[in-house]
């Protein structure tokens, strides 16, 4: 990586035999080097450092590696990290934070922070794909945090947000993965908070994926919320309650 030229030392796996492998390349573990040099997941300075982590753990564990994940669950340690900060680096900004943050912008800071672990994550599959695939015959992509949605009534509004919910919570990862572009409900509500793709972006990252982890956890009742006036993070762009 960039920040870090040791990494054939500092990377590590125990093999048991018998156990099929299958490797989470990051799971909430960003070296603090990366957020002090640049700031982490929030600069595009990160896709070149992931995919050169990401270059080394290939190379020295992909024969015994059947299946990598690039990155877990982003669609929730991404708003646990720069919205609300209950997970490292804690940022957000009031009234958003469920503590008192120092720094950060809970209105932009996650989609900026997502937006480049998209990025990352095709950087690392066009990597693995061209370099190691057809060799070591294993498969890569992504996990999302995934619970089921029902609307609370049969309303309409109530039905539209249930469609909201699972946009929001699965298309703004899944969405880019599979069709180049984040869902237009989106794009609609977040506006120019909300990065763009650009062609060649669309097309890295279109179809970057060989197989989608669902972590599921439970199931919830949506009931509509109106979308907030004035400044707004994901929890008030996704205008939901949560039941």
């Amino acid at each position: 990586m960039h920040a870090n030229n040791s990494l054939n030392r500092l990377v590590s796996v125990v093999f048991i035999p018998g156990i099929q492998v299958h490797i989470t390349l990051h799971h909430l573990d960003l070296p603090q080097i990366l957020e002090d040099e640049y700031g982490g997941w929030l600069s595009p300075r990160i896709i070149e450092d992931f995919t050169a982590y990401a270059d080394v753990c290939f190379r020295e564990f992909g024969d015994r590696v059947v299946s990598w994940t690039t990155v877990n669950e982003p669609n929730i340690g991404i708003l646990a990290s720069y919205d609300v900060a209950t997970f490292p680096p804690g940022r957000c900004s009031d009234p958003f934070g469920a503590t008192k943050c120092t720094a950060g912008d809970s209105t932009v800071e996650p989609y900026i922070a997502a937006h480049n672990t998209l990025m990352a994550h095709a950087s690392a599959v066009s990597l693995y794909r061209k370099k190691y695939q057809a060799m070591q015959k294993g498969v890569i992509g992504i996990s999302v945090y995934s619970f089921w949605s029902y609307p609370l009534t049969n309303s309409t509004v109530d039905l539209a947000a249930t469609r909201r919910c699972k946009d929001f919570f699965f298309g703004w990862i899944l969405d880019p993965l599979v069709f180049g572009d984040y869902p237009e409900v989106m794009k609609k509500i977040v506006g120019s908070r909300l990065p763009s793709f650009t062609e060649v972006q669309s097309e890295l990252i279109k179809g970057s994926l060989d197989f989608i982890g669902i972590n599921h956890y439970y199931s919830l009742y949506m009931n509509n919320r109106p979308l907030a006036t004035g400044v707004r993070d994901y929890g008030t762009d996704i205008s939901v309650s949560l039941g």
